[in-house]
């Protein structure tokens, strides 16, 4: 009876759902193909089986590759990328067929597809579980600031439009912050944890609101101070918001303290005053936002509102339902295949193409979410939602930016825009959740089968061992209380300590950002704060 009921609860892989779904996004991605040379050359591309034909193994291999060693991962990731991933190379060959000089960039962001995917399997195959990355907290930091300070190195750094983001190694260019992004999500993740303690601890409480100790201010200024450095030294506005932004969004979900969301709007408010009062390149996105429709604005060279404008007009001309694939002039807008691509797809997708992308972001954001949640260690559940935060945050500057919600800020839509250094992150945060989402879901019996190996923590053998030398000093006073108390007896013959059969006794079983052992008598979760704090 017990068995059957195990098999009905045990949760369903998924696998021919997300292929089906796989399917339809191809089919998605090479009908937007299709049409765009038929909008643009009444004729269909002659180059469309053989896109096809690669989109379908680049899919079908990463699905494999899930079904192999991922089989519980969540099921939905896979085809949304892949669809907007399709979408995206639809507008760019649409960008560059009209154009003058044909450049071919969708075949070369294809490309950059391929070695994002061939990244992402890569992970899948070597990253058996999240939490070994734990191990490597702070050489993640290290590697983060190491490739945030690539482009200040002089002869390797390029500067373009203004900003000092990429490097160049002969004609090929990239941009080293995408992988810091991931690689500081990672160490956000495993200090946080390490040190929730004392970021959760009792302090002033300021109208209504309990407020961190002054001595616990450390970690956010220091974020602060080096998301205006990136902004001061890079000239670089839109990745300086996503890495602070990250780490303040992180906080809050290790605390669930709104002080420090408080405080984290508060020091961006300060930094974005200041940086519009002593750089001119921050002055200027400004000036272009707040006046984007005067003359002088608009005609201002360089700087000004052009763009803005046209890519503005160029949605109004879409409509609800857009000119159609291949009928509009997405490429009146300047970079409208990077920075500007969510407005060429208003333009030829209308607003209702436009709801759709954003419900791809939305959904991805929202399975990212829900894997946090299930996740069984805090260190997995602070880096599944430092990821999904960092695809929404993203995605929230640039569409601002482009609907003049907020300043233009130089970051590219996710898997849509031409830029291969972003496409490969993308792809990685793709893999990474894929892991973390096969781990959330993955029955607990199959832990201990070879297909994935727990790691166990430093922190709770510490704290294990604790536990075990106080129940060895305790014993005998213990001993003597229960002869003396019939119902302490009785109570704890009837009420045993249960232990699943594939859980070692001194495992911790981990539940979001608490760590909680099997109960007993003296034992309490080992991760919770000693003292009040504000939960």
């Amino acid at each position: 009876m017990s068995d059957s009921v195990s098999q009905a609860a045990r949760p369903r892989p998924y696998r021919l759902a997300e292929l089906g779904l796989i399917i339809l996004a191809i089919v998605a991605s090479t009908s937007a193909y299709a049409l765009v040379g038929l909008g643009v050359d009444d004729a269909m591309p002659t180059d469309i089986y053989g896109y096809m034909a690669w989109l379908t193994a680049l899919a079908l291999l990463i699905h494999i590759v899930v079904w192999w060693k991922a089989k519980y991962a969540d099921p939905v990731l896979v085809p949304i990328a892949v669809l907007l991933n399709g979408l995206g190379l639809a507008m760019i060959h649409r960008v560059d067929l009209g154009r003058v000089e044909f450049l071919d960039s969708a075949t070369q962001q294809l490309i950059w597809m391929t070695l994002g995917v061939g990244l992402a399997i890569t992970v899948l195959i070597v990253l058996r579980d999240h939490r070994w990355l734990r191990r490597y907290t702070y050489v993640s930091g290290f590697l983060a600031l190491f490739f945030l300070l690539l482009p200040l190195i002089p002869g390797l750094g390029r500067t373009i439009n203004g900003a000092r983001i990429w490097i160049g190694i002969g004609p090929l260019s990239f941009q080293p912050g995408e992988i810091a992004k991931i690689l500081l999500a990672i160490f956000f993740a495993g200090y946080l944890v390490a040190y929730r303690d004392q970021l959760v601890l009792a302090g002033p409480k300021i109208l209504g609101i309990r407020f961190p100790r002054l001595r616990d201010f450390g970690p956010i200024v220091i974020a602060w101070i080096a998301s205006v450095g990136v902004l001061v030294f890079e000239r670089d506005l839109g990745t300086s918001l996503l890495f602070f932004g990250l780490f303040v969004a992180m906080l809050y979900v290790a605390t669930s303290k709104v002080s420090w969301i408080i405080i984290g709007m508060s020091f961006f408010a300060a930094g974005a005053v200041l940086a519009t009062l002593l750089f001119s390149h921050v002055q200027q996105r400004i000036d272009g936002w707040l006046n984007a429709l005067t003359a002088e604005e608009y005609n201002k060279t360089p700087g000004g509102s052009y763009q803005l404008v046209q890519g503005l007009f160029g949605m109004a001309n879409g409509g609800l339902v857009g000119t159609g694939l291949g009928e509009g002039r997405p490429n009146m807008v300047p970079y409208a295949e990077s920075d500007f691509i969510y407005a060429s797809f208003g333009e030829e997708l209308g607003m209702a193409g436009l709801f759709v992308i954003l419900l791809c972001y939305l959904l991805i954001f929202e399975r990212g979410i829900r894997t946090a949640q299930k996740l069984r260690d805090g260190f997995g559940t602070l880096l599944a939602a430092g990821l999904s935060f960092t695809i929404a945050l993203q995605v929230f500057v640039v569409v601002g930016g482009v609907t003049r919600l907020i300043p233009l800020t130089g970051l590219t839509t996710p898997f849509l825009a031409q830029g291969g250094s972003s496409l490969v992150a993308n792809w990685v945060i793709i893999a990474l959740l894929l892991r973390m989402s096969d781990n959330a879901r993955r029955p607990v019996d199959e832990f201990h089968t070879g297909v994935l190996k727990i790691t166990e923590d430093p922190d709770s053998t510490t704290a294990s061992a604790r536990r075990r030398k106080k129940s060895a000093d305790d014993s005998d006073r213990t001993d003597a209380e229960h002869r003396n108390s019939p119902s302490d007896r009785t109570s704890s013959d009837e009420s045993p300590t249960t232990v699943h059969a594939t859980t070692p006794a001194d495992e911790a079983v981990t539940t979001n950002l608490s760590t909680r052992r099997p109960s007993g008598p003296d034992q309490r979760p080992t991760d919770e704060p000693t003292q009040g704090g504000d939960r």
